[in-house]
């Protein structure tokens, strides 16, 4: 099916919620995902400094323990439970691109806003994006850089190689499919040599980290990540979400 086509049967489309297929209130009738369903989203707490998962009872943070040092922080807003998922299916799957506002929306109501920075997506490869007709990151990403009135850089990373899938893959199979998928620019004067990359959900954090060494080998300094959702600690174990 065409994106154009996909848009007008969006547009045919009664006023349902994305996530629970009910009616949304009669005073938000253009909304995408229903108060309730948006109630049920479940904030990630506030644990580890370096990536927000809440701390095991002793020893360091498991979760970031292998990260390289080239991202330096991750925060995700909330975890992938029913609701969360369901959006960000039809956000990517789905050709609801709208639904970038509300996510945008929901991460900047609960995620401080980063100090001077740019905002970029992490990009699809080509055949990806002509198969979807646009980028989800993207469509967070614009929206997000309003909230926080900072700004979006587009161009600055570009992902080189197609990569499989990450659906299925175990944690070590990501890091392997997503090496060296990106290039980045060298630094111009915006930002103070900070990026924060814009994506839809953590798994394993194996995309961010390919990412932020690409950005760190071309010269930026500091790169941190913001994702809408974050997989649940069972779903990264076996490698699915």
């Amino acid at each position: 099916m065409g994106l154009a086509l996909k848009s007008l049967e969006r547009l045919l489309l009664p006023n349902v919620c994305v996530s629970c297929e009910r009616s949304v209130e009669p005073s938000n009738p253009d909304a995408l995902v229903c108060a309730p369903c948006r109630s049920r989203l479940r904030e990630v707490p506030a644990g580890c400094h370096r990536c927000r998962q809440p701390l095991p009872p002793v020893g360091p943070c498991r979760f970031c323990l292998d990260w390289p040092d080239e991202l330096s922080w991750a925060t995700s807003g909330f975890w992938l439970g029913p609701e969360a998922r369901e959006i960000v299916h039809h956000l990517k799957y789905e050709g609801f691109s709208r639904l970038g506002e509300i996510v945008a929306e929901a991460i900047a109501r609960v995620i401080p806003r980063p100090g001077k920075a740019c905002l970029v997506p992490v990009p699809l490869s080509d055949a990806r994006l002509r198969e979807r007709g646009y980028n989800q990151a993207r469509a967070i990403a614009r929206p997000l850089s309003r909230l926080w009135n900072l700004e979006l850089s587009e161009t600055t990373l570009r992902r080189v190689r197609d990569t499989k899938s990450q659906t299925s893959l175990t944690p070590e199979q990501r890091a392997e499919n997503v090496a060296g998928a990106f290039e980045a620019d060298h630094p111009g004067r915006r930002c103070e040599n900070t990026l924060v990359l814009v994506d839809d959900v953590l798994t394993t954090g194996a995309t961010l980290v390919a990412a932020a060494q690409a950005l760190k080998q071309a010269g930026w300094v500091s790169i941190g990540a913001v994702t809408f959702g974050r997989a649940l600690p069972f779903e990264v174990r076996v490698g699915i979400s």
